[in-house]
């Protein structure tokens, strides 16, 4: 049985003994909330527990490392949804110690991407077409510092509304210990 069956067989059963229900909560943050952190999966549970958030508390955006490398791109734009669309009014950015993105090597990772099939004329097209694949892949050495620019490139951006806090926070992955970083208040 494959992994997707597994968890497809599991699903029937969630619907079918109604455990959803415990679940049920409106497309609002209860708390006015909307957290960008990273995907890492320590954070799964621990990073809600350890704010006492619940389900239906915030809006959670993730990525790799909490960053947000680009002013137009889709985190931007989901965090704008939430603030606009979706009644949060602060933002906090979440990284983490032990960050999987302050240690990536691009070089190593294209590597892997080529011993995936990823071609080399693949990566000399993007290259000709001005991509920097090692600039877009790379991560950072400082994760207060990541934390702090992430905050200042959301409390910046042209279309954020100059009232909403935007806090910075580093959780321990281990503890659940967290740190404070920018204090948007």
């Amino acid at each position: 049985m494959t992994l997707l069956n597994t968890i497809l067989d599991y699903n029937e059963q969630f619907v079918e003994e109604k455990a959803y229900e415990q679940y049920r909560t409106t497309k609002f943050p209860d708390k006015r909330l909307v957290i960008l952190t990273c995907m890492d999966t320590r954070l799964v549970e621990l990073l809600p527990k350890s704010m006492n958030i619940k389900n239906g508390d915030v809006k959670i955006v993730k990525n790799a490392g909490a960053i947000l490398t680009h002013p137009f791109g889709s985190i931007m734009r989901s965090l704008l949804v939430a603030v606009y669309e979706l009644q949060a009014d602060e933002v906090i950015v979440i990284g983490h110690h032990d960050c999987g993105m302050s240690a990536i090597d691009s070089h190593k990772m294209v590597d892997k991407m080529k011993e995936r099939g990823i071609s080399e004329d693949t990566l000399g097209t993007l290259n000709y077409s001005g991509i920097d694949l090692h600039d877009w892949l790379k991560g950072f050495d400082s994760v207060q510092e990541s934390v702090a620019h992430s905050v200042d490139m959301i409390k910046n951006h042209p279309l954020m509304d100059k009232k909403t806090p935007v806090h910075g926070l580093v959780i321990d992955p281990a503890t659940g210990k967290l740190d404070l970083v920018v204090d948007g208040y």
